[in-house]
């Protein structure tokens, strides 16, 4: 079958199958992701443009969080030969990840786990936490602060959550700004096409992270 950009597309060296293509089609009729997890999120693209611009040591160990199609993880595996684990709590999104994984040559190493499940065991040999869409509701914004502030304390380097700026993620983004450091970064990527949004960045892909607030700490200051 040829390729047409009505089957699938590619950026940043990532092929990604969209809804109309025979082998996404094949798999819906098996599997039903919830919590939107049967598309592709568009934020993904603004992590691969940030890596792309800034680079990723090669090697480092990157865990996607609230992965979906894993298309960033993928990117990260792919063009910087990171160890990827994508995380999600629907089990249903795996086989759209692995898919995925599998056109673009890469492994992936999946976890089913929500953020509240995931310990400083799961974290303490993770570099880099990222994450794409994952803050849009309100009920999502205490899980992520303690799932980040876990992260940082079990010593990840980097946290990078990026959105097309829902208002949950711009008040997660202020807490971390205003009490740890963070920054909110407008972030635009030509690629695939033009995608606007913002990206939370906890930390520095160089630096040791310092002790970061205790969870019982957030509701003091949240």
């Amino acid at each position: 079958m040829a390729k047409t950009p009505e089957y699938e597309i590619k950026a940043f060296g990532v092929r990604v199958l969209l809804s109309k293509h025979p082998q996404i089609r094949r798999l819906k009729q098996k599997h039903y992701p919830t919590f939107y997890g049967n598309r592709l999120w568009r934020s993904s693209w603004l992590l691969m443009d940030y890596f792309h611009r800034l680079g990723l040591p090669k090697g480092s160990k990157v865990m996607e969080i609230g992965c979906g199609w894993g298309l960033a993880g993928i990117y990260c595996a792919k063009k910087h030969h990171a160890h990827v684990t994508g995380v999600d709590m629907d089990h249903e999104v795996f086989p759209f990840l692995r898919l995925h994984a599998q056109i673009n040559g890469v492994e992936i190493r999946t976890l089913g786990k929500r953020f509240g499940g995931l310990t400083e065991k799961h974290l303490q040999d993770i570099d880099v936490l990222i994450g794409a869409d994952i803050c849009f509701w309100d009920e999502n914004i205490h899980p992520l602060k303690r799932l980040i502030l876990r992260a940082r304390r079990a010593g990840v380097h980097l946290v990078l959550i990026a959105d097309p700026i829902r208002s949950p993620f711009e008040k997660l983004g202020a807490y971390f700004v205003e009490h740890c450091g963070g920054q909110m970064l407008d972030w635009t990527s030509e690629h695939p096409r033009c995608i606007r949004g913002k990206i939370l960045k906890i930390g520095s892909i160089s630096d040791r992270p310092p002790f970061a607030l205790h969870p019982s700490d957030i509701g003091k200051t949240a």
